[in-house]
């Protein structure tokens, strides 16, 4: 079973997916923070963390080894649910394995971000116990964007934290509601997914001939409404 987190810091847009089977959990990052209007980070984590009790990812963004592991502390007591989510690198390029392990020393929920290949995931590994929740998130749609075959990262990152029972790879970066489908196959046990393509994928089970059909409804409808004529 591949769970579906939904990747958003929409408040309202929340409120509406908590409310489904469907999604396990949430993440969020400092982008999808800006993009909702968030002014105070502290203030808009605790509304977000009254609408839901699922797994919630709330990201530091301090740049130094020292304040991420002070704000990862402060963020992580702020509900039973959260993971702190920490960069595997910082913007120098340098491996955040003393953040992991102060954290993880401490007995907090991490997810692992921005992580692209298996050489990483086993420097995480590396750097955590083996009881403390940890989540890897390997970005695979930003992998596919340079042209870059994500599978194979997926699937000797899985290989190698097997043996880790709290390690849990994710599929990031999702660009389509197939990758869902890729997740499962690969063996990843979350992939976290944006609204409009977890609604997309509660309508799986088309057949070829209705897609075929509803295809060339929607380009006959076009045609009429622009008053095609030859």
């Amino acid at each position: 079973m591949t769970k579906i987190f939904c990747d958003i810091a929409d408040i309202k847009l929340i409120s509406k997916f908590n409310k489904k089977h469907i999604v396990k959990g949430f993440t969020t990052n400092p982008s999808l923070m800006r993009k909702a209007g968030a002014k105070d980070y502290f203030i808009y984590s605790k509304k977000i963390l009254k609408i839901t009790k699922k797994p919630l990812s709330l990201e530091v963004f301090a740049d130094n080894v020292e304040d991420m592991i002070a704000q990862g502390k402060m963020i992580n007591n702020w509900g039973k649910n959260v993971y702190v989510k920490v960069p595997v690198n910082n913007s120098r390029g340098k491996f955040m394995g003393k953040v992991i392990k102060a954290l993880n020393n401490d007995r907090i929920k991490l997810n692992i971000t921005a992580v692209y290949t298996a050489k990483q995931t086993k420097q995480i590994l590396k750097n955590i116990d083996r009881k403390t929740k940890v989540i890897i998130s390997i970005f695979a749609g930003r992998m596919g964007d340079t042209g870059k075959d994500p599978i194979p990262q997926f699937k000797e990152s899985i290989k190698i934290s097997k043996n880790y029972k709290n390690v849990e790879i994710l599929w990031a970066s999702t660009r389509e509601p197939y990758n869902y489908i890729q997740a499962k196959q690969v063996g990843c046990q979350i992939i976290t997914v944006p609204p409009a393509l977890i609604e997309k994928i509660e309508r799986f089970g088309n057949s070829f001939k209705k897609l075929t059909t509803d295809t060339v409804k929607g380009f006959l409808r076009d045609a009429k409404k622009s008053n095609f004529n030859l």
